[in-house]
């Protein structure tokens, strides 16, 4: 296994690293003031072509391999965590069906706007009947001539309020069960498409989930992504991609609170000495060192297995639930470290707190994915 990056890419990732330290993460804590993303930060993004990472290059994207995908979302994931996820959840997601899935008239009428963020992606599974039971759809989709017509309601969409192009997942035939889910790309400008309720959340400000609801929505035939039936397969394919990325994310915030608490400890005095010297302190810190170590190798691990074509589906289960587990144990961990300060939220502690608690249920929950992995260990040892 190689995971060293090439030239090219180390520039990027140098390049990325300088731009989330200089530009995003000194305006962390307007994002949070003012659930909203500043236009600037957004534009700059777009010119390092943050919004293309998983789109081929023969569509404007910057066709890089999981690898380096996770070297770039590692650095993301060193800042706001609402910023964090418009950028993951446009580029895994929300792009990665039709990367994976379109042909060629979707790839060409999406991808290359898609490229350049200015179009941007949402994947729409969830409803208020569907969480982890996602073959439980409601929303129908029915042809009509060259069309077919949507109806139902999604909930907790990910860039819902921003987005132009979304997967959206419908049941075309009941009678079939999860075989009768198919995969569509909607246009937000489709007729019966609109945007309903946005969430009040308890973090990821600046990152709005809000309701689609699907009134007799026009969606034309040749938007159905892949083939009618394939839906669910569909579905389960493109969250089980986007899980290295999703780790790689979670990998950096949990290394940017690592960097915070290390320097607050080193700075802090407490019986006339930095409280890193206190045994307890101390501990704590290489409990968080050694966790992130380990989820940086299993994450490169993965993403390298990604690259050679090997299946992954035990394994990014596995590093999904592991991902999200450790940036939460990080995460409080740093809360403790740090103290009454770290509780205060006039700091950052408290919002990467906030902000770890939905990886373990976004995206797959930890539950569902130790089902996928206990399935894969029943194939193998049976």
């Amino acid at each position: 296994m190689n995971f060293q990056l090439d030239e090219d890419l180390l520039l990027l990732q140098r390049t990325i690293r300088e731009f989330i330290k200089n530009e995003v993460e000194p305006l962390a804590m307007q994002i949070e003031e003012e659930d909203k993303i500043p236009s600037t930060i957004i534009h700059q993004s777009k010119e390092l072509g943050l919004f293309g990472l998983s789109i081929p290059e023969e569509y404007g994207g910057l066709g890089i391999g999981m690898v380096g995908k996770c070297a770039l979302y590692e650095e993301v994931g060193k800042t706001h965590n609402g910023y964090t996820t418009l950028i993951g959840a446009h580029t895994g997601i929300g792009t990665v069906g039709i990367v994976e899935m379109g042909n060629e008239f979707q790839k060409n009428n999406y991808l290359p706007d898609m490229a350049k963020g200015e179009r941007i992606g949402a994947f729409a599974l969830t409803e208020p009947d569907a969480g982890s039971h996602a073959s439980n759809l409601k929303t129908t989709a029915v042809r009509k001539g060259n069309k077919y017509i949507l109806n139902g309601t999604k909930h907790y969409i990910t860039n819902a309020t921003v987005a132009d192009v979304f997967t959206v997942m419908a049941v075309t035939d009941p009678s079939k069960g999860p075989k009768g889910i198919t995969s569509f790309i909607v246009e937000k400008d489709f007729p019966g498409f609109k945007v309903g309720t946005i969430e009040n959340k308890m973090g990821l400000r600046g990152s709005h989930s809000a309701e689609l609801i699907f009134e007799d929505c026009e969606v034309p035939v040749e938007n159905v992504l892949g083939v009618e039936g394939q839906g669910y397969v569909n579905a389960l394919k493109i969250l089980a991609n986007g899980r290295a990325g999703l780790a790689a994310r979670n990998l950096g915030s949990s290394q940017k609170l690592l960097d915070m608490s290390m320097s607050y400890a080193l700075e802090r005095e407490q019986f006339h000495v930095p409280i890193f010297e206190h045994q307890a302190v101390a501990h704590m810190l290489s409990e968080m060192a050694v966790e992130i170590e380990a989820l940086r190798s299993f994450t490169y691990r993965i993403a390298w297995m990604v690259d050679e074509g090997k299946n992954v589906i035990k394994e990014a289960a596995m590093l999904k639930l592991y991902g999200s587990e450790v940036y939460n144990r990080v995460a409080d961990k740093a809360v403790q470290v740090h103290g009454g300060i770290g509780y205060i939220k006039d700091f950052p502690i408290e919002r990467y707190f906030r902000d770890a608690r939905i990886t373990r249920i976004y995206e797959g929950t930890s539950e569902i994915q130790k089902n996928i992995i206990a399935a894969q260990l029943r194939k193998e040892y049976q």
